[in-house]
Formats: structure tokens, C-alpha cells, sequence
């Protein structure tokens, strides 16, 4: 007759091992939805904050008399924004690139909006005028942008077109982009790799010129 032995492992020695498995599996699972839940508030937070920005920018466009031709000196609206309005937006139609603009490039800012870099020229003067964004959110479909793509500024004192002459990835530390090169012109900064996990290494820049008219 043949006797089947079976070493059963006390539950004494069981217990830590199961225990540490399963503090493991809560701890990641109540991570992960804290990590979603951060994200789906960005995300919210963003999209209510531009369509905000939207309906009271629009609202001060219709109750804004436009430059005329004999004015002398520059429209009072392009020296400075309306405290804590928009600029105005950015759009290029062609990669479905629409977003309200900010003053400056902080955290928080560069979350709900593109921003406008201190310092540069405001859309309408000359210069070369410079905008930020995220690359993983309103300036990811400049991955798709192409020579001759237009893109219009639209503030308070008029818009303006610009047509798309260059791309190119460059340092962090390549502040010569933001130089003033005498003509009116337009920078867009965003992270790149597009794609990349984490802090990305390289900056995306986009030149363009503005089109007379």
C-alpha cells in the first residue's frame, strides 16, 4: 500500500510573504489611480480653463474698436493683455492646433495654456515674438507641422498670419532662437522627443514669418 505524504507549510511562514505580495499589490493599485485621477483633473482643468478664456476673450473682441490706419503711435492693446485675460489664441488649421495664449511660462501656466515668452515682442509688434506649450498637450500636433503651414495670431488688436519657413530640435540651453532677427517673426518652443517618457532632453522650434496684409 502506497502512503501519500503531503508537507504542509506552517501558516506561520506563509503569512509574511502573502502579506508583503498582497500591501504590494494595493499600494501600486492605489497609486495608479491616483496617477489617472491626476491626469483626467489636468486634463479637465486645462479644457474647462481654455474654453473660459475663450468665451471672455471673445467677449472683449467684440467690444474692441480696431487701430485705425492714421493712428500714430501703437494700439494701447498691444503693450499689455487685460490682468489675467488672454493674449489672444494661436490656430493652424491644417494639424488642428487651436489654443488660447497666456502670459508667461510658468507650471502653471503652460498646463491650462500655450504661454507667451517674457521678454519677446507681443503678437502685432515687431520682433520675433515666442510662444511655449507642452508637448503632450496643445503643442503636440506641431510633430505634424510642414514648411509653408499658416498660422494665425488672433488678439485684441488684430490678427496675424505667419507662414511656417522651419523646423529644427536644438539644446535646452539654445537661447538664439528668442533672438530678435530685425523682421517680424515667430517662434513656437515645445519639448521634444515628442514621444519621450519624462523630462524630455531636446526643445522643437518652429520659425515662421509674418505675412504682410
Amino acid at each position: 500500500m502506497n502512503v501519500r505524504i503531503t508537507q504542509r507549510i506552517p501558516q506561520s511562514k506563509q503569512t509574511p510573504h502573502r502579506r508583503f505580495l498582497r500591501w504590494s499589490r494595493d499600494l501600486f493599485l492605489v497609486a495608479g489611480v491616483i496617477i489617472l485621477g491626476y491626469c483626467a483633473f489636468t486634463l479637465l482643468d486645462a479644457k474647462l480653463y481654455q474654453a473660459h478664456q475663450a468665451r471672455r476673450f471673445q467677449r472683449q473682441l467684440s467690444s474692441v474698436q480696431p487701430a485705425t490706419p492714421g493712428d500714430s503711435g501703437l494700439h494701447p492693446l498691444l503693450i499689455a493683455p487685460p490682468l489675467g485675460g488672454a493674449l489672444g489664441s494661436i490656430e493652424i488649421n491644417r494639424i488642428g492646433l487651436t489654443a488660447m495664449i497666456m502670459e508667461g511660462i510658468d507650471g502653471r501656466t503652460l498646463r491650462r495654456a500655450v504661454g507667451h515668452i517674457p521678454g519677446t515682442p507681443l503678437p502685432g509688434q515687431q520682433g520675433n515674438v515666442a510662444i511655449a506649450g507642452h508637448r503632450d498637450s496643445f503643442f503636440r500636433p506641431l510633430r505634424n507641422i510642414r514648411h509653408d503651414d499658416e498660422i494665425t495670431l488672433t488678439t485684441l488688436a488684430g490678427s496675424y498670419r505667419y507662414s511656417v519657413d522651419s523646423t529644427q530640435v536644438v539644446e535646452p540651453e539654445d537661447t538664439q532662437v528668442l533672438d530678435d532677427s530685425g523682421g517680424a517673426i515667430l517662434t513656437l518652443v515645445t519639448c521634444y522627443p515628442f514621444y519621450f517618457v519624462g523630462p524630455a532632453p531636446k526643445r522643437f522650434v518652429v520659425r515662421a514669418h509674418k505675412i504682410p496684409g
